[in-house]
């Protein structure tokens, strides 16, 4: 389910250090009777050739045969020129693109599916996360770019919309050759670009109050357009998903149409990588 257009959803993310886990709470703020709304959960998980984010609708089973699994963010290193490294990240959803009843409200976006925990779960390719890093330059701001495969750009044009998933489709299906069957283009976010602050010293973005601690982690998205695509200035300026430091594994997410809490949080994880290119 896409956020609203006009206000942001607000939530706030907790990191567990020690369980490599991160919880995604819905609220301005984390509250002192420890009652806040969970969403979602996500547990990293190293191979000897990926980390996986496994991400779950509860915070204490991240099995893939569970009925509570809802997809998962995959990291693999690739080099793009000789001074040039790079990160990438694959989202996979658990559901096709186009594949679930429409939901009410955002609290309720993430409903149990109801699938046998018999069955193997699908895995489908709805996004990827690049991160850029010129060696050369190791402290300036990392460079991130996001393909949203499953989200159209005509979804920000005037009159356009986001898909929702309505349409059954077979297990099989994957969202990236959905997309090879329609001439549209896939939505593109970029992370906007900070303004060096000469008295302090450093890269800033204007987050409104929403992130108190310089961190490189760090962003704000919006989309990447080309001329060709007429999407209205004000459209092209406004701030699809932020995400920034607010104390000790503390972290504050808030995103808005045309991506989902899903997909937010998933670009989101990408962020906790360690490798260099994250940096």
């Amino acid at each position: 389910q896409p956020g609203p257009r006009d206000n942001p959803i607000q939530c706030f993310i907790k990191r567990d250090r020690a369980n490599s886990t991160y919880r995604l709470y819905f609220g301005l703020t984390p509250s002192e009777n420890e009652n806040d709304k969970l969403l979602l959960a996500a547990k990293r998980i190293r191979r000897a050739t990926s980390t996986d984010f496994i991400i779950s609708l509860v915070a204490d089973d991240f099995s893939r045969a569970s009925n509570t699994y809802v997809g998962k963010l995959r990291q693999a290193n690739f080099r793009l020129l000789s001074n040039f490294l790079g990160t990438r990240f694959t989202i996979y959803d658990s559901q096709p693109p186009h594949d679930a009843a429409t939901v009410k409200h955002v609290s309720r976006r993430f409903n149990p599916k109801q699938v046998s925990p018999k069955l193997p779960s699908c895995n489908y390719s709805v996004a990827s996360v690049s991160y850029e890093l010129n060696v050369l330059r190791t402290r300036g701001p990392r460079r991130m770019r996001c393909v949203m495969h499953s989200i159209p750009v005509s979804s920000i044009q005037v009159g356009g919309h986001a898909p929702t998933p309505t349409d059954e489709k077979p297990c099989f299906a994957s969202a990236s050759a959905s997309k090879g069957n329609s001439s549209e283009s896939s939505l593109v976010l970029k992370n906007k670009a900070p303004r060096w602050h000469e008295q302090l010293q450093c890269w800033c973005l204007n987050f409104k109050g929403r992130v108190t601690v310089a961190s490189v982690k760090n962003f704000q998205l919006v989309a990447a357009v080309d001329p060709s695509h007429d999407i209205p200035y004000a459209e092209q300026e406004k701030v699809i998903l932020q995400f920034g430091k607010i104390g000790k594994d503390m972290f504050t997410m808030d995103y808005r149409y045309p991506v989902s809490a899903f997909q937010a949080f998933a670009i989101c994880l990408s962020s906790f990588d360690t490798k260099p290119a994250c940096e």
